[in-house]
């Protein structure tokens, strides 16, 4: 693998490469097509991140969310892309 590794490191950009050793799995080698993907990847990783999703979506079942409508009133006219 190490002689081809800029090869698979290519590929990877498009699927997960699983790495076997001794014909059992060992690894997963992981590419990114752009750096905004490499920071979306270390965002989905980042417990403290994951913390504030989880207490977020918490605040939202129990009715204290903000519907966008507001948000976008209060904001003067936030629109998105």
């Amino acid at each position: 693998m190490k002689d081809d590794l800029s090869r698979y490191l290519r590929l990877a950009a498009n699927q997960e490469i699983v790495i076997t050793r001794h014909g059992r799995p060992a690894g997963v080698l992981i590419g990114f097509e752009s750096e905004e993907d490499w920071f979306e990847y270390q965002l989905e990783q980042n417990p403290e991140f994951l913390h504030r999703i989880a207490a977020a979506r918490e605040a939202i079942r129990q009715g204290k969310g903000v519907p966008l409508e507001e948000v976008r009133s209060s904001r003067g006219g936030l629109t998105t892309r």
